[in-house]
């Protein structure tokens, strides 16, 4: 449908009207109906909020009175037009209009739902539960067994998030299969930091194109979904470029996929795309994709307030909010009892945790008249908060929960690294000394271009605070290349600042302009492609020379790795990672095991702590041989047990 369009919000608890796109309505599951007339190829239109209340359903009614209702839609992703707010319209007709009008039920008996294979009765609709789309049955919700494939690009959010999705999926009856040629529908985790990822999806929107052109209108059509920070920020782009696409779902909608996956079943395209200012997901229990796998991500937060200059994650995920402290250690205990051996706390700020879902915490928590506390040195663009249970706090809780399990988290800003975290990291032994501190460029004017909320001076003076406090911790950091106006003397800086840090590792990339940022509106993308790569590249060549010289500093060392499964490269050797976060590939697991007699090569098995001896090095990983099997609170005891055996072997022969 093509036709231009005035549409009257209405509220039945309020007597106010607003201004909204139309695209923003049709993504509203709470406001469902769409009443459509048409008289000389227009169309009015009016939309009526449903509240959800013990007397059952309210009353719908056109307010085009003088014109005949000619369908009733009960989904509203398929129009385009502008929506105007209607101002000749008094409150006391509306009331009348409603009061007087036909009621939901005089329409519903005549609308069929294709994916139900039914037809929608009044008993049905009036006992439906409070969380459903109130407009279909829950039939129309069920997945029937239908296999579901999973593809997921990006950050660890996004990984986090497809568990998220998958568990609701799960729970409407849907199947997962790993192979897309046996899928009912396709759903793409997507990411929108950067172009080159966004066209990776774009090609492979091309390839699950021909797969549905091919599967035809068959019995079972393939359905295809974007899910994520494209899925929000390329919304009308995604539609419009191709009609491959029956669902697109923004990181806050996961919820509503079983009804845009029903309302796909009905030929339309299903959109969800809003934005939500509390969405944390805190109830839902992510279902694991691999549920072998002896680590593990829980997403303590969600959204961004940095606004950081070139950053589109406040545009994609929303303003920050942060999960009840309960749900998060009820989550992880849960993965403890599964055998999960190592646990990524996530979050688009991590390290920002603040809940405020209580009053009092039992002696723990910022007083509300308090500021939150930031590193020395460091700012924001946004007002200080108050009060709330922080992420030193949250930290010291969930290392409680199984000193076995080791402890990590990302993506932080460095400005959140009161004392109190770093203090917490030091003093317990399961939560791994590897922090990941985002620097971006090596100059202050580039810094405060970015909108980062330090210099250069203070970074380097916040890294020195660190390793002070937490020694031998393993750093890590992102960089960009080619911002908008980076001189040559500014990228120089960059690298001078990775040779005076010395990272153990770091991203890197190349400037990609994003929408909706204070860059794209307010900046020029200045640096060519050629300098941008070649920028890059010579970041790249520093980095991993230093890398190089402090990998090969650990040869030697002796090691507690987790053992995490076997080489992809080689099949007999196992790889695990270290407390750094680097990965160690074992080897000589069998002659190992002949000298303590409890590891050889049938028993080792990912979810074992070993200690290893650092033999080679390179760039990207160590290499080691495992001496013996240990625990991660006993590893010091058995590292210093196994030094004097050692010395009395040495001084009998």
């Amino acid at each position: 449908m093509g036709h231009s369009f005035n549409i009257t919000r209405i509220y039945a608890r309020s007597d106010s009207f607003f201004t909204f796109s139309f695209q923003e309505i049709c993504s509203l599951n709470a406001y469902p109906y769409l009443v459509c007339s048409r008289r000389k190829g227009t169309c009015g239109t009016s939309v009526i909020k449903q509240t959800r209340a013990s007397d059952g359903l309210k009353q719908l009614h056109n307010i085009h009175s003088s014109v005949a209702i000619n369908r009733v839609y009960t989904q509203t992703g398929f129009c385009k037009g502008n929506v105007r707010l209607k101002s000749d319209f008094k409150v006391r007709n509306i009331r009348n209009n409603i009061a007087s009008g036909p009621s939901l039920d005089s329409f519903i008996a005549q609308t069929q739902f294709q994916g139900g294979n039914a037809n929608i009765q009044k008993k049905e609709a009036q006992t439906q539960s409070e969380d459903a789309a109130p407009y279909l049955p829950a039939s129309a919700l069920s997945g029937a067994d239908r296999k579901v494939y999973f593809e997921t690009y990006g950050c660890q959010m996004n990984v986090s998030d497809t568990e998220v999705a998958w568990s609701i999926l799960q729970s409407h009856g849907f199947q997962k299969t790993s192979e897309p040629k046996l899928a009912d529908v396709v759903l793409l985790m997507t990411c929108a930091i950067r172009e080159n990822a966004e066209q990776r999806i774009w090609n492979r929107l091309e390839y699950f194109g021909s797969l549905k052109r091919k599967r035809g209108n068959s019995k079972n059509p393939l359905k295809i979904g974007l899910l994520g920070c494209m899925a929000e920020r390329l919304k009308k782009k995604i539609v419009e470029k191709t009609k491959a696409v029956d669902v697109v779902a923004g990181p806050d909608a996961y919820r509503d996929l079983p009804r845009l996956l029903s309302v796909a079943d009905s030929g339309q395209t299903a959109i969800n795309v809003m934005l939500s200012v509390d969405e944390t997901y805190a109830d839902v229990v992510p279902v694991r994709l691999d549920k072998a796998s002896k680590t593990a991500f829980v997403s303590i937060m969600r959204g961004c307030d940095n606004m950081c200059s070139y950053c589109i994650v406040p545009f994609t995920r929303g303003r920050e909010r942060s999960r009840p402290l309960s749900s998060i250690l009820e989550e992880i205990k849960g993965l403890s009892d599964q055998g999960a051996r190592e646990v990524t706390l996530l979050g688009q700020n991590v390290n920002s945790y603040r809940d405020v879902s209580e009053e009092t915490y039992y002696g723990y928590g910022t007083p509300e008249s308090e500021d939150t506390n930031l590193a020395e040195g460091f700012e924001t663009i946004y007002k200080s908060k108050k009060g709330g249970l922080r992420f030193a706090h949250l930290l010291e809780r969930v290392a409680q929960v199984n000193p076995e399990m080791r402890i990590r988290f990302t993506s932080p800003h460095p400005k959140d690294f009161p004392d109190e975290v770093l203090h917490t990291v030091k003093d317990y032994n399961n939560i791994c000394n590897q922090l990941h501190l985002p620097a971006q460029s090596g100059n202050s004017d580039v810094l405060q271009r970015m909108r980062r909320g330090y210099t250069r001076e203070s970074y380097l003076q916040f890294v020195d605070h660190v390793r002070t406090i937490v020694p031998g911790v393993s750093i890590s950091s992102d960089f960009i290349a080619g911002f908008c106006g980076e001189t040559e003397s500014e990228h120089q800086d960059t690298l001078s600042l990775l040779r005076l840090v010395r990272y153990n590792y770091a991203y890197l990339f190349a400037y990609s302009m994003r929408q909706k940022t204070h860059a794209y509106h307010r900046m020029e993308d200045d640096v060519t492609d050629e300098i941008k790569n070649r920028r890059l590249n010579e970041i790249i060549g520093v980095f991993r020379q230093n890398v190089q010289e402090i990998n090969q500093q650990q040869i030697g060392q002796i090691q507690l790795v987790l053992v995490e499964g076997p080489s992809k490269r080689d099949p007999n050797q196992m790889v695990g990672k270290n407390d750094g976060g680097t990965r160690v590939i074992l080897s000589n697991i069998e002659s190992a095991g002949a000298s303590t007699g409890d590891v050889h090569e049938n028993h080792l098995k990912p979810g074992d702590y070993v200690a290893v001896e650092i033999t080679a090095a390179t760039s990207q990983v160590l290499k080691g041989q495992v001496l013996f099997p240990t625990k991660l609170q006993k590893f010091p005891l058995d590292l210093q047990s196994w030094k004097d055996d050692r010395i009395s072997e040495q001084a009998r022969s």
